[in-house]
């Protein structure tokens, strides 16, 4: 089977379940920008060294394509795919306490700054923040997609906790916004 199709070529692209949409349709942005966190996730993997940590921020991956998967099919057929499990916000819950737990309490902003990993991260959280944004426009008169935006919102705080976490682990004195 080729990878090109030709079919978009005329700037419309096909949802799981049939439906035709352009490419600049909020949807499609949606699960363009799940897409770009998930490769930015990837790239974050590649600057982390505990195992741990790049373990839950695989298992954190293979939600955004669950997510993506949801975006990308037709939101008339949504027995096409199964729906996002609602754990997986707790999940992320419990690893923010977690976290928090051995932090100091925050008294400042904080600026996105540090080291390269820790950069990354919070460049991670706002391309994060970006697509949480872009779900929350997608028309949804039904509320099918509160579960993910619940998600994704508290993925960025995580995200935010994990930088710290990533400071502290490597000796970096985290930069106050004053």
């Amino acid at each position: 089977m080729k990878i090109y199709t030709k079919k978009g070529d005329s700037g419309m692209t096909s949802l799981f379940g049939g439906m035709r949409l352009s490419k600049s349709d909020i949807r499609i942005e949606a699960y363009g920008t799940i897409d770009e966190l998930n490769s930015f996730i990837g790239l974050l993997i590649s600057e982390i060294t505990n195992e741990d940590t790049n373990n839950k921020l695989l298992r954190i991956q293979k939600r955004l394509f669950d997510i993506g998967a949801i975006l990308a099919t037709n939101p008339d057929k949504p027995e096409l795919i199964r729906p996002f499990n609602e754990n997986e916000i707790t999940f992320l819950e419990e690893q923010i306490d977690i976290m928090e737990s051995e932090l100091e309490p925050l008294k400042n902003f904080i600026l996105p700054s540090g080291s390269k990993m820790i950069s990354l991260t919070h460049i991670v959280r706002t391309v994060c923040r970006r697509a949480e944004r872009r779900i929350v426009a997608i028309p949804d008169e039904e509320n099918k997609y509160a579960t993910l935006i619940k998600y994704i919102n508290r993925l960025s705080d995580y995200l935010f906790v994990l930088s710290r976490k990533l400071a502290k682990e490597s000796g970096v004195q985290e930069n106050i916004w004053d």
